[in-house]
């Protein structure tokens, strides 16, 4: 058998990066660990077992190069149109909420939100294949 445990993006500032997770989608530390050169931060909550490393490396202050590589990930919640406005409120900036059709089956419904060091964030609502 084959777990998918975490995906890991490396961030400029631990303390911003962690209030963000926190705030946004309820994410906490589940474990530190600190090395001479870089620490990495663990992030959860108690929704799944998958995990959000936050890889910080000591002396890097640049913003990293995102590249054209990076796609996003991706965040299912409840009530779409809540997390929106609480997003909002917060001053995370969320973009418009996309109604994602395939004809006239709705596929998706769905925002984009960039993280303190521009990672794309997808926020869908439950409901489809996401659950």
């Amino acid at each position: 058998m084959t777990k998918f445990v975490h995906s890991m993006i490396r961030v400029t500032d631990e303390a911003r990066s962690v209030a963000f997770y926190g705030k946004a989608f309820g994410l906490t530390v589940a474990e530190r660990l600190d090395f001479e050169d870089f620490t990495l931060v663990y992030l959860s909550n108690d929704e799944n077992d998958f995990e959000l490393e936050l890889t910080i490396n000591k002396g890097t202050e640049a913003p990293y190069e995102l590249g054209n590589g990076y796609g996003h990930a991706a965040f299912v919640v409840d009530d779409l149109e809540a997390e929106h406005a609480r997003f909002e409120a917060e001053g995370f900036a969320p973009r418009k909420i996309v109604d994602f059709k395939n004809g006239a089956e709705r596929v998706a419904r769905f925002f984009f939100v960039a993280d303190p060091d521009g990672y794309q964030i997808e926020v869908i609502g439950k409901g489809g294949r996401f659950r």
